[in-house]
């Protein structure tokens, strides 16, 4: 027995809509071989308390120290820079000659807690770390415990 299925033209178009999408995507607004250090979300960020500070870390290989900059904005972290990498190949016959040219940011959300002002910014090795302080309110503080004579 013969059984019928019904036809919608429309669907073989979305997924075909779908299909060009992402390839416009991969082509065009991540560009193939291009560090992901250089997009906002590609900004990988480690952020992890001590006793008495914030530590920020993050990867940012390539870049000038003087072509980052950190804003910190009441709560928010801000972390901005651009590279411009350029080889100049005096040999002839060279088969590839390429260019990084491209910009980061990336936003964070701070605890209240922190004191901007005293932060401190160390680039080392491709690796940025920003140590903030935190403000004495929101240090731990220690109680002592005293037993009561009776």
């Amino acid at each position: 027995m013969a059984s019928l299925i019904k036809w919608e033209a429309f669907s073989d178009l979305i997924s075909l809509r779908d299909a060009m999408d992402r390839l416009f995507e991969e082509s065009f607004v991540r560009m193939r071989g291009f560090p992901t250090v250089f997009r906002a979300e590609g900004l990988a960020i480690d952020m992890y308390e001590t006793a008495d500070s914030l530590v920020v870390k993050t990867s940012v290989p390539g870049v000038k120290p003087e072509d980052i900059e950190i804003t910190i904005t009441g709560s928010v972290l801000t972390i901005k820079g651009e590279t411009k990498i350029e080889e100049k190949v005096e040999k002839e016959n060279y088969v590839r000659q390429e260019r990084r040219y491209g910009s980061f940011h990336r936003s964070v959300a701070l605890p209240e807690s922190v004191v901007a002002d005293k932060a401190e910014a160390v680039y080392e090795h491709g690796i940025l770390t920003l140590t903030i302080p935190k403000s004495e309110e929101a240090k731990p503080k220690t109680i002592k415990v005293e037993a009561k004579k009776q």
